[in-house]
Parts: C-alpha cells; sequence; structure tokens
C-alpha cells in the first residue's frame, strides 16, 4: 500500500469522530514516522479544518514533527517527583552515553512518581533509576 492509500486510510478510520484530530495525528505518527506537510494537507482537507490549525496542534505537541527521526528515543520524566528523586543530576551522564546516535527527550510524569527516577524506551518504562542504570539503558537503545 502506498503512503497516500494508508493516509487515507488512518484518516477514514477515524470519519465522523468527534476530535478526530489528535487520533488521527498519532496514527500517522506511528504509520509514517513523521507527520509531513502533504499529510497536513490531507488531514486538514478531510477534517475542515485550515493548514494552520493542523499545524498549530503539530507544533504544539512535542511528539509530533515534520520530518523523521530514526535515532532511538529515551525519554526521562522531568516531574516534580522524579525532580525531588534526583533526575536532574542524571540527564548530563544520560547525553553523553546518548551522543549523536540516542535522542534525549523529556516526558512530564510517566506516572510511576513514588520509584522514580524514570525513563521511557518505547513503551518500556523503567524506574529507581540512578546514573549507571540510565546509562546502561541508553547504551542499550
Amino acid at each position: 500500500m502506498d503512503d497516500s492509500a494508508r493516509l487515507a486510510e488512518i484518516i477514514a478510520a477515524h470519519a465522523g469522530e468527534e476530535g478526530a484530530l489528535l487520533p488521527i495525528l498519532h496514527d500517522v505518527r506511528a504509520a509514517f514516522g513523521c507527520i509531513a506537510r502533504a499529510a497536513q494537507a490531507d488531514i486538514a482537507q478531510a477534517l475542515n479544518l485550515s493548514r494552520a490549525e493542523v499545524h498549530g496542534v503539530i507544533g504544539f505537541y512535542h511528539d509530533f514533527t515534520e520530518t523523521p527521526d530514526p535515532r532511538p528515543l529515551v525519554e526521562l520524566c522531568r516531574a516534580e517527583a522524579c525532580q525531588a528523586r534526583g533526575v536532574e543530576a542524571l540527564v548530563a551522564a544520560a547525553e553523553r552515553a546518548a551522543g549523536a546516535r540516542v535522542r534525549i527527550g523529556k516526558v512530564w510524569c510517566l506516572g510511576l512518581c513514588s520509584v522514580g527516577p524514570n525513563a521511557r524506551i518505547g513503551d518500556d518504562v523503567h524506574a529507581r533509576l540512578d546514573e549507571a542504570r540510565l546509562v546502561a539503558l541508553v547504551a542499550g537503545a
């Protein structure tokens, strides 16, 4: 199936849903790794929105980008509970371990506040991180 057919399939799967924009954007990102400008125009037209409205939502949420980035992503929880448990002291070590091969991102709560600092790689959440464990996770990403 070509990209335009896959995009049309994603849009059709959410046809008639109230608030369909975010589910469509998540599905497009999952399918293509990004939300290209051409896809934004198709989504806007299908939802009777302006391209600016769709682009504004994409720009607001850090999960959405216009170009794919094939590097693995390690997201560090930077919410208050993880900050209180020392996540900020781990950031520099994670960035050094990541180099240019791995992206280090921020997420604002992974829901494991009592066992922080936490990180997410894909669908896997890792708790009770110290510098050695975090560096190992980044190296293995």
